[in-house]
């Protein structure tokens, strides 16, 4: 019989949580309410203040959610708190041509009727889908927040742990990067990135317009970028306008009347007379990805780890997929008895999203180079291209299926089923 005094004595690590989330946006409460489900706990710690998190006020900012980012929502518990202030997108017009001339007669033309599964997505306001993230969060008890913290160093060599500003020290099992296209969590990792710039900014705002949309979305090719007008609740729509560089500087600092004015021979007069709702902002368009999704006790995701062009509203919902691949890769682990933080169990990960991710970037840029452009050739060949696909159904039926985000090797949350 052993001594028991001769017994090894384990070192058992504290922690704070079993997650250190660096990001409080979208993706990174997203993964803390999909990881409850598996019981695991999670640190959540965002740079604002959490009166910003929580203004009521419309900004003009808003996401296309595509179903399956519905049905993740709803899986885990936030979607009927959103349903009423979502606005379902239940066609897309795919048009091409120059601001001022109308659309070329070829076009793209997806109706929800064809596929079996209901709208292709949602529009919802940013203001609400952070609103109901606060608020789950808030009333879950395997999660922590921290609000206005910064995190200024990081150590994966035994166990996850951060250094706050303040020199607080929080611990845990993983570390999550969801901090965004520049992401300090990616760079202590030295996990290196690869990109380029396009060229192009994003004016971003909201508009109230004289008819109503009947739920249709619009995507109108321009030679200096494409013209995005997604429709809100009520006589209201998102828009997203790449614009040059200079081109976008000069139309950012006019005033707003003169802002409509730019806008005007882009958008039309299909929808009646417009205004301004909210605030306007810009964004830099460029293509990001991290060489690497993982690293020692770490993972990466949404823009931390992928950041794409806008120019299929693809974003968000690449991100909630590596939310829903990483909830379910970690839970089935802890099932199973495996190290969460186990390199095996984070390569599960990468090699779930890595792939669609690397498709998902080559097609968005593929498509801004094929259409911000004025080349005839590509022009008619582009032109002809779609109308191609809308004559032939079940090509058509592909896409629209891609853009409901219906294809691929979907995680549970993304089916709408719970962990």
């Amino acid at each position: 019989m052993d001594n028991p005094a001769r017994a090894p004595i384990l070192k058992v690590m504290e922690i704070d949580s079993d997650l250190i989330i660096v990001g409080g946006g979208l993706n990174g409460p997203a993964l803390a309410l999909a990881a409850a489900q598996g019981g695991l706990s999670s640190t959540v710690i965002d740079a604002l203040p959490v009166g910003d998190r929580k203004a009521r006020g419309f900004d003009g900012r808003s996401y296309a959610l595509a179903l399956t980012s519905q049905r993740l929502l709803s899986a885990i518990g936030l979607w009927d708190g959103l349903a009423d202030n979502a606005q379902p997108m239940l066609e897309i017009k795919v048009t091409d041509g120059r601001a001022g001339e109308g659309p070329s007669p070829f076009f793209l033309h997806f109706d929800h009727a064809e596929i079996e599964e209901g709208p292709m997505g949602y529009l919802v306001e940013d203001r609400y889908l952070r609103r109901a993230f606060l608020d789950a969060m808030e009333a879950e008890p395997l999660i922590t927040l921290r609000h206005q913290e910064r995190v200024v160093a990081q150590d994966t060599s035994d166990g996850a742990s951060v250094t706050l500003a303040s020199g607080e020290v929080l611990k845990g099992r993983v570390l999550i990067g969801s901090d965004g296209r520049r992401s300090g969590t990616a760079e202590r990792a030295k996990i290196k990135r690869t990109g380029w710039g396009y060229g192009q900014t994003a004016l971003v705002c909201a508009i109230e317009h004289e008819k109503p949309h009947g739920g249709i979305a619009h995507q109108f090719f321009m030679p200096s970028g494409p013209l995005a007008i997604l429709p809100l609740t009520g006589n209201r729509s998102s828009i997203v306008w790449s614009e040059t560089e200079d081109n976008a500087k000069r139309i950012n600092a006019l005033e707003d009347a003169d802002y409509l004015n730019a806008l005007r021979p882009a958008f039309g007069d299909f929808l009646g007379e417009i205004k301004l709702a909210g605030t306007r902002f810009t964004y830099p368009l460029n293509l990001t990805i991290a060489n690497s999704f993982i690293g020692a006790r770490l993972a990466l995701i949404g823009d931390a780890a992928h950041g794409v062009h806008p120019i299929a509203g693809q974003g968000l919902n690449a991100g909630l997929r590596d939310v829903a691949a990483l909830a379910e890769v970690m839970i089935m682990a802890v099932r199973r008895g495996e190290d969460i933080a186990s390199p095996l169990v984070l390569e599960r990960y990468q090699q779930w999203r890595r792939f669609d991710t690397a498709t998902l970037a080559m097609a968005t840029d593929t498509f801004n180079r094929l259409f911000s452009n004025d080349i005839p050739i590509l022009r008619m060949g582009r032109d002809l291209g779609m109308g191609l696909i809308n004559s032939v159904p079940s090509l058509r039926r592909n896409f629209m299926r891609e853009a409901a985000g219906l294809t691929g090797d979907l995680p549970k949350l993304m089916t709408g089923r719970a962990l």
